[in-house]
């Protein structure tokens, strides 16, 4: 399926990866390298993550304390959001 990304799970994602730069070397490369990983899983099996709602599901990032919320629609997936676990749950449902 064919991924795509919400301007602001993009904006989530390059904050995060700078903090964690900020915090120490290779750091924030290693974050990107987990959220890659993670939109590839995705994009092979879409229908393994948990569904949190309709038809939002939320992919667990490991190693990080972050989540990548997802939509399935048609032929492609949509994602929503690049969240932090412990901060805010639920802020990106005006998303949809």
């Amino acid at each position: 399926m064919i991924l795509f990304w919400n301007e602001e799970a993009l904006r989530e994602a390059d904050a995060a990866a700078a903090f964690y730069q900020n915090k120490q070397s290779g750091l924030g490369k290693r974050f990107l390298e987990n959220l890659e990983d993670a939109a590839s899983r995705i994009a092979r099996s879409p229908y393994l993550y948990r569904k949190i709602e309709d038809n939002m599901r939320k992919c667990k990032l490991p190693h990080f304390p972050y989540a990548v919320i997802y939509r399935i629609r048609h032929e492609s997936i949509e994602i929503i959001a690049v969240i932090h676990l412990r901060q805010s749950p639920g802020y990106w449902k005006f998303r949809i």
